[in-house]
Order: C-alpha cells, then structure tokens, then sequence
C-alpha cells in the first residue's frame, strides 16, 4: 500500500504553527519570522513534503522560473563580431531560426547530473532545442522524393543558431553571468531558462513566452548596442533587467560597472610601473563599454602629461587581440605598455608579444580588463581590472524579483565599482 504524500497540515502539525504560516513560508512572503522560516523548512525536510507546483502558482501566479536571454540585433550578419553590449563577452551574435528556450542547471538529456552546472537542454518541443541534433538530411520531404525548397535555409539556421550556442557556451564572460544568476536562484526554489534572441523572429518568441506567463521575467544580456529586445520588453510593460546599461535609452532597470574608472585604473597602474610608451587594443567601438574603458584610459593618461596613445580596435576575442597587437608592435616598434579591454584580447596580445620575441613584463607590461578565468590561466598569468560579474548578476536577479512582486515600480540602476587585480604581467 503507498504511503500518502505529505500534505501542508502535516508540516504545520511537525513545526507546531499553523497552516497559513506553512503556506507563506512555502510561497516565500517575506513577513514571516527568520526563525518560524527557519523552524517550517526543517519540518519539510523531516516530513519530505514537496509543494504542488501548479497549485502554488495559481496562488502566487508566479512560476518559479526566468528568462536568462541572450539577444543580439541582426539576421546574422554580425555574427562573430564579439561586440557585446554586456562588454568583456566574446559572443557574437549570429542567426538562427526558432525561440531557442533551454533550461538551465540541468544535465543534458539522458545524462544523470547534479544540477551543479550550467548545463542546457532543450524544454519542450521547441525548433531550437531539435537544433541542437544538427541538420537532418533523412528527414520526408513534402511531394515524395522532391527536394524541399526550404531545407537549405532552414538548414542554414540550424548551423548559424548551433555556431551561436557554441560561442555563448565557450565564452567565460557568459559562464559567470550564469553562476551568479543560478546562485542566487537555486536557493530561493527559482529557475532560469534560457532563450536566445539573435533573429526579430527569436525576439518576439521572447516576449510572446514572458506574456503568456512562460516566466516570471526576463534577465536579459544583450550581445549589441542596437539591440531592439529592451524597447519591446518595456513596450510590453514586462519585468525584465538588463546587464550594462542599454546603447539606447529605454525604462528598464539595469546593472552596470563604472567603465570610466576601471580604464583609470588600468592607466595607473602602467604609469607606476615606469611605462611611457603606452597603447591600448579597444572592444569595439560601436559598444558604450568600450567606449568608457577607453575615455576613462585616456583621460587619465593625459592628466600625467601624455597626450596621445594609439589604439586599435579588437572583438573581444583572443583572436582579434592577436591582429590588434601585432598591427600596434608594427607601427609602435618600441611600445613598453599595453591596456586591453578584456582578458581574452589580453591572452591574445601576450601571444603576439611573445611572437614578436617581446617578453611580458620584462619588455613590454599588459593590464587585461574582468578577471575572468584567462586571467588566471594566461603565462604569464593577467594583472587586470576585476569587474565582479557574478556580483552584478545575481543583483540583476534581486532587481527583477522587486519588480515582479511590486516593490520596485520603477527603473533602477545599480553600478559596480572595479578594481585592479595584480598579478604577473603587469
């Protein structure tokens, strides 16, 4: 005979309080007690009782989940370009077909996992998630054997939406953002799911899926300072937080980081260790970060008497500080400093010193800029500009949830300070 499942009046008999506070401690309303909170989930876990999903969100009309969207401007044809308006991301945005939902935590499907990593699968049906199997040639074609006219595109699709997973999964920029947002998550029973929005197609599947109560919200990472995502998510009057503060105004709430101060930071920091010969490889320009990393550099290095300092532009790719180093060792034979706006370009800067048979620091200093996990990893390992990336995106998620349960009406902005991490190449 099966044993019944534990109900609320069970954990409220176990924790001596009375229903009602069971519920409220269960739906998380945060007028309760620490120490009732506390007293209630240690009966739960005594009595395994396990919420009614459904039925609490028809009370709560919340479904425990939010959009982690990544979202480009194009129809592909930046794909690969790194800019990211959440700068010191290397994603390009590409194009692809379908809403591209995936949850997020969660072991690919048919493996056993922990749910300790920032994993994707498909959720449900969707055209993204069959994406990922990659282009089927076996498939029926509609009149017997004739070709389907549209089996190229969308086969195309597939490869340009795969090639995007692909760079938004190798990126350590994304990576971090995805463990701050799970972090700060998991604990409080929540989800995030996470849908790419690369195509006007894509982006309306966004906010069609956020206005039929898909989830909660959206937290939203855009890979380009045109992005038209924000402007609908606030036309739609849906919660939703962006990571850096958006190219074109729109009232949504935003986290960002004090770009300005981390290029003085990096300037400095060059001028204390003797450098005079100084140049800097950019994010690209079109990116209000890269931008203010940039002004923030030369503003500081003009305040101490040096009035000009070359520049040249990179994609937040190893690859793009490889060409930009070597295009500035070969006009600047005799540099002795080097500012870069992230610590991939960074990695690929120290490559093409190395080429060049410039050591680091020896001959010629480099400051990267996120202290991401390159920084570590590089020979010599990166001093850079710590931006505390998990910091801003489990803040992004504690600015929607104000949003969605209505303490926060409207839009606010949290900026972050940086700070310079020293380490061996500078």
């Amino acid at each position: 005979m099966s044993r019944q499942a534990p109900t609320l009046e069970d954990v409220a008999r176990e924790a001596g309080v009375s229903r009602a506070t069971v519920s409220r401690v269960v739906n998380g309303v945060r007028n309760v007690d620490p120490a009732i909170q506390d007293l209630v989930r240690r009966a739960i876990e005594r009595t395994g009782y396990a919420p009614n999903q459904a039925a609490r969100q028809l009370v709560t009309r919340r479904t425990t989940t939010v959009a982690l969207v990544v979202s480009g401007a194009g129809d592909g044809s930046e794909a690969g370009d790194g800019s990211g308006a959440a700068a010191g991301s290397g994603v390009g945005a590409g194009g692809g077909a379908g809403d591209g939902r995936w949850a997020v935590g969660e072991a690919p499907v048919g493996e056993a996992g922990d749910g300790e990593t920032a994993v994707a699968r498909p959720v449900g049906g969707s055209t993204a998630g069959r994406a990922v199997e990659g282009p089927r040639r076996d498939r029926e074609q509609p009149g017997g054997d004739r070709p389907d006219p549209e089996q190229p595109a969308r086969d195309r699709a597939n490869r340009e939406q795969i090639a995007f997973a692909t760079r938004v999964f190798a990126d350590p920029f994304f990576g971090r953002v995805v463990g701050g947002v799970v972090g700060h998550l998991r604990p409080r029973s929540m989800h995030p799911v996470l849908m790419f929005a690369e195509t006007p197609e894509a982006r309306q599947e966004v906010v069609t899926y956020l206005r039929q109560g898909g989830a909660d919200g959206a937290l939203v990472v855009s890979t380009h300072p045109d992005d038209p995502l924000p402007a609908l998510l606030a036309e739609a009057r849906l919660p939703a937080v962006l990571f850096a503060r958006p190219g074109r105004p729109v009232p949504l709430s935003h986290v960002d980081l004090a770009h300005r101060e981390g290029g003085r930071l990096a300037a400095e920091h060059l001028l204390a260790r003797g450098c005079r010969r100084i140049v800097t490889v950019a994010g690209p320009l079109a990116v209000t970060a890269s931008q203010e990393r940039l002004a923030g550099f030369r503003d500081t290095l003009a305040r101490h008497g040096i009035a000009h300092v070359p520049v040249a532009e990179g994609g937040f790719t190893a690859d793009s500080g490889i060409t930009a180093m070597a295009s500035l060792l070969a006009e600047h034979p005799y540099l002795d400093g080097v500012f870069t706006a992230n610590d991939l370009m960074a990695q690929g800067a120290v490559q093409a010193l190395r080429e060049h048979g410039r050591r680091v620091p020896q001959d010629v200093a480099v400051v990267g800029f996120d202290d991401s996990s390159v920084a570590v990893t590089c020979r010599p390992r990166l001093t850079t500009v710590r931006q505390p990336v998990e910091d801003m995106a489990a803040t992004m998620c504690a600015l929607l949830d104000d949003h969605i349960r209505g303490r926060l009406s409207e839009p606010a902005s949290v900026i972050f300070d940086p700070e310079l991490v020293v380490r061996d190449s500078a």
